[in-house]
């Protein structure tokens, strides 16, 4: 597996690969990767004749209050494990390369609507720093296909709804939530719980079970759904952030005409917040 941290060397290998002819899968991460990201790796192998994953803990999605300095970074064991499942090329960037001239003079790139509540009003300018870093990577990697967790489904929609609204030639594809054998939704940040705090975190998942076991039933009652789950949280010790019925394809709230929902659900456990969410027909 190559590593390499300057642009210039990633787009001199990129083009030796495309002048043979060779398609190329994109995995974008922040690091202390876990079963959930060599799954997305796992899956990009199936699309594309080199894997290309980024590790970059990308200051412009941080909020001021938020755990940017304290992110868990691992770079030697991602590599590592990176190395043992069939990884192409590794791109490591500094922010110095991402961002050369500082974050108040970088231009970037916003999603209207979609990126509008849910995580999006939680975490103000949250989306505007995802979409403007996978733009970057974008231009960098130029790759055929990049796959992104369903865990962080608006993520994923509004990583959607840029390439299309930019007309960029790549196939977004999504790859299912990892869990643990809990049903806790695997995440970088699961590590911040203790064992006690992660028997406590398996409610969200099984409360999204609930919800949409009703849903299945034909129940249209939206806001009962959403404030009984709400209350079911509370009453195990979570602080829910939001729990929401929505469209699946463009996160507005669901209306009786709705078919494909997905429920989308962010509470905080102590001062860890948990997101998860739950695809339903219906």
């Amino acid at each position: 597996m190559q590593s390499v941290s300057e642009i210039k060397s990633l787009r001199s290998q990129i083009k030796a690969w495309r002048q043979q002819g060779l398609s190329i899968a994109f995995v974008p991460t922040m690091g202390n990767l876990h079963q959930g990201h060599f799954s997305l790796v796992e899956k990009a192998k199936t699309l594309a004749d080199k894997v290309v994953v980024s590790i970059f803990v990308n200051p412009m999605q941080f909020g001021a209050n938020e755990d940017l300095d304290s992110y868990p970074r691992t770079l030697d064991a991602d590599k590592q494990g990176l190395a043992e499942i069939g990884t192409a090329l590794v791109f490591t960037p500094t922010v110095d390369v991402m961002y050369p001239n500082g974050l108040a003079a970088q231009s970037y790139v916003d999603v209207p609507d979609i990126s509008m509540g849910y995580c999006g009003g939680a975490r103000p300018g949250h989306f505007k720093g995802v979409a403007t870093v996978v733009t970057k990577l974008f231009n960098m990697v130029q790759p055929d296909f990049a796959c992104f967790g369903e865990k962080d489904f608006q993520q994923l929609q509004v990583i959607r709804t840029m390439v299309r609204d930019l007309s960029m030639p790549i196939e977004i594809i999504g790859v299912p939530t990892q869990r643990e054998v809990s049903g806790l939704a695997m995440s970088s940040r699961n590590g911040y719980l203790s064992e006690q705090e992660k028997d406590t975190a398996k409610v969200l998942y099984q409360t999204l079970l609930n919800a949409g076991q009703s849903l299945e039933q034909g129940n249209k009652a939206f806001d009962a759904i959403e404030l009984e789950a709400k209350q079911a949280l509370e009453q195990a010790g979570l602080k829910p952030d939001y729990f929401a019925v929505a469209e699946k394809d463009n996160l507005k709230p669901a209306t009786l005409e709705t078919k494909e929902f997905v429920i989308l659900a962010a509470a905080f456990l102590g001062k860890v917040r948990l997101i998860d969410n739950l695809q339903v027909s219906a």
